[in-house]
């Protein structure tokens, strides 16, 4: 499994998604983690964020 992380582009930037061939949203979105975006990690071109977790979901609440 390939390890990922979410980024959101810097205020003021448009960074595309090579692998989707658009620009990353303003909301960001979960991306591999690897050498491409590492570098636009550094550049400051995007900004690394917490991942969204799923929604925890109680059993037996019928």
């Amino acid at each position: 499994m390939m390890k990922t992380m979410r980024v959101v582009p810097a205020e003021g930037r448009m960074v595309p998604d090579p692998d989707r061939g658009d620009v990353l949203p303003i909301g960001g979105r979960e991306v591999p983690k690897n050498q491409w975006w590492m570098r636009r990690l550094m550049d400051k071109d995007v900004v690394e964020v917490p991942a969204h977790k799923p929604a925890a979901t109680k059993k037996g609440a019928d």
